[in-house]
């Protein structure tokens, strides 16, 4: 194999682990943001669990984070839970670098 060749390998391994590691980054942000926005909501133990699994659930309906934003926001709307869109979206970004730096901690 040549030196090129090995390059490309690397490349492409690099890649596939930093992709590896952006999906659960994103998982656990939807975790965390799914703990923390049952809080705000008044829900705890069992049913707070099964809230942030519903934030992660809802991830799946489509790329990007537009998904999770709009159940968080029309689950806040039904509780009247009172926090503009501006902060919803920062404590997503907020917690998508809490969850980079947990998953970087752990290996």
């Amino acid at each position: 194999m040549s030196g090129l060749d090995d390059r490309e390998n690397a490349f492409e391994n690099k890649y596939a682990h930093d992709q590896e590691m952006e999906f659960k980054a994103n998982a656990r942000r939807n975790k965390l943001l799914g703990l923390w926005a049952a809080g705000e909501l008044g829900l705890e133990g069992d049913a707070a669990e099964d809230y942030a699994k519903s934030v992660i659930v809802a991830d799946f309906e489509e790329a990007g984070d537009d998904d999770v934003f709009r159940k968080v926001r029309a689950d806040f709307d039904e509780k009247g839970v009172e926090l503009s869109d501006h902060l919803l979206r920062k404590q997503m970004d907020d917690l998508l670098i809490e969850a980079r730096n947990q998953i970087a901690n752990e290996g």
